[in-house]
């Protein structure tokens, strides 16, 4: 291994012994209590939930995705995506985290979402709990092994051997880390790991800025290339039959912009309605140790979040300026879809010294972690917590559910596995499908379970499966027909939802008087049982 490999590999191997630490520091309180390892006892701080919750969301996506989406095809699909994003960030925290922390404690002080689903209709045949935890299993399975490509490409790239070898031992990191400290180890890690995030985009785009010849010369490049830097173009990169991007003498070579109308548009911003149903953030709302830190926490997350956003872009657009032109010879690495997600790495290797490049690129590491061990506990907080005591076994003890908990974060660990292992696997392509699956099944009920009295369990069962079904069909069908049809599927899910919800509500018998208290309680801030 070269002395470069190996500075690099030291500040990795600091930065996650240092995330294991975290671990070991709250396992004794984690293993508290199955409370205490899946909501932390809502003890967070307002800085911890926001930043927890953003770092938890964004994943390796925001260093790796997002980038690899503006250097592939331009400014439009990468930026109306982050705008949707932030609004998504803003209306979430300015519209469901109060009234959710609320209604969680109003309902039987409920600790995972499909626990909050159950005791907010107060059913007695657990229906709408092993749906819900059903859905949260597949599509955090689904969303994990999206953080195993990050891992498996990350250190492929950075140290060479095989892919599927670094992803197995990414995997492994992860599981381990969260069967150790819980959510609190999560949540405490995570906000630094938000930290480490937005300090290596900031490095890695000033450097890059620098080093391009400044803002003027960036945008002068991206100009050159058809429809790159439009909102409503998007550039179509040159393939060989292999998918390859071609080169000619060292210019990287498009064909004339593509058009990108209002539907495209509309997919894009789409993205931001999942906020609404994402498992990880929803929770930390139901995690704060006060409501009225909320405001708080919504200010800190979206500073970060639009910052963060900004910047991801920005590297993609300032990586076609200094790969692919002969500016450097590390065109190469890029010229396909999938290895386009490297260009963070990249950059990081050719502009910083090793050991700095080591912590830089921990940022990757960062997101993965932050993530992953989010989807990986949620899922098997749903199976051990709402199915196995709330269905199987209601008498389960506090040690029986961690036990069936720490069992299914293994079993959910290996699925993930085999699901990324594919390395051509694009990670913006894996993260969109699972972000609908949450967005549809989840948000609408979301968003209807706080807002509207009339909302029964008919009509949440039915929001849920509508939702959750119609984005497979969306995705594996309808969207083949092309035109109307190719919008992303979250935004017909989520109408499709929505108007399943309304039907069966309104032709099934209207919510019992205790539920309606429920809601009025929590309308009007008298939260008590």
């Amino acid at each position: 291994m070269k002395g470069d490999t190996i500075q690099i590999l030291i500040a990795m191997v600091t930065y996650m012994a240092a995330v294991i630490l975290i671990g070991v520091l709250y396992a004794k309180r984690a293993n508290k209590n199955s409370e205490e390892y899946f909501l932390g006892g809502r003890s967070l701080g307002p800085w911890v939930t926001a930043m927890s919750a953003e770092a938890s969301d964004m994943s390796g996506w925001l260093l790796m995705g997002l980038p690899g989406v503006a250097y592939w095809c331009g400014l439009a699909d990468a930026a109306w995506t982050a705008i949707g994003l932030a609004i998504g960030t803003y209306f979430n925290w300015l519209l469901v985290s109060k009234r959710l922390r609320r209604y969680s404690i109003r309902a039987n002080n409920s600790i995972t979402l499909p626990e909050f689903f159950s005791n907010r209709f107060r059913e007695n045949k657990k229906v709408i709990m092993t749906l819900a935890a059903a859905f949260i299993l597949i599509f955090f399975t689904v969303y994990a092994s999206s953080c195993f490509v990050t891992c498996g490409k990350l250190f492929s790239a950075l140290f060479g051997g095989e892919y599927v070898m670094w992803l197995v031992l990414g995997a492994i990191f992860v599981l381990v880390y969260t069967i150790l400290g819980g959510f609190l180890a999560e949540s405490a890690s995570d906000f630094m790991q938000a930290i480490v995030m937005i300090t290596a985009l900031s490095v890695i785009v000033i450097i890059g800025v620098v080093k391009a010849g400044g803002f003027g010369s960036i945008i002068d490049n991206a100009r050159e290339i058809p429809g790159f830097l439009e909102f409503f173009g998007i550039a179509t990169p040159s393939l060989d039959a292999n998918g390859v991007q071609t080169v000619t003498n060292g210019v990287a070579q498009f064909g004339s912009a593509g058009s990108y109308g209002i539907l495209s548009v509309a997919s894009c911003l789409a993205w931001g309605l999942g906020y609404f149903g994402m498992p990880q953030v929803l929770l930390r709302f139901m995690a704060i140790r006060k409501e009225g830190e909320l405001k708080r926490s919504r200010q800190i997350a979206m500073v970060w979040v639009v910052i963060s956003l900004a910047v991801a872009v920005f590297i993609g657009i300032i990586g076609r300026q200094l790969f692919m032109t002969g500016a450097l010879d590390a065109g190469d690495e890029l010229l396909t879809k999938s290895a386009s997600e490297n260009i963070f790495i990249v950059l990081s290797k050719s502009f910083l010294p090793p050991i700095l490049a080591g912590f830089v690129m921990a940022g990757i590491l960062a997101a993965t972690i932050s993530s992953s061990d989010s989807y990986l506990l949620i899922a098997a907080s749903s199976l051990a917590k709402n199915i196995f005591q709330g269905v199987v076994h209601k008498k389960a003890t506090d040690k029986q559910v961690m036990t069936v908990s720490r069992i299914t974060l293994l079993v959910l660990a290996i699925v993930g596995v085999v699901i990324a292992l594919d390395p051509d696997s694009v990670i913006f392509d894996i993260v969109s499908f699972a972000w609908a699956g949450f967005g549809a099944t989840f948000g609408p009920l979301m968003l209807f379970s706080l807002f509207w009295k009339r909302i029964n369990r008919a009509g949440a069962i039915a929001g849920m499966i509508g939702g959750g079904a119609m984005v497979f069909i969306w995705k594996l069908g309808i969207a083949k027909l092309g035109g109307v049809f190719a919008i992303y599927e979250l935004l017909p899910a989520f109408i499709f939802s929505c108007i399943c919800i309304v039907v069966f509500s309104l032709i099934t018998k209207a919510p019992g008087k205790e539920i309606e208290e429920d809601f009025e309680a929590v309308r009007t801030g008298n939260i008590e049982a």
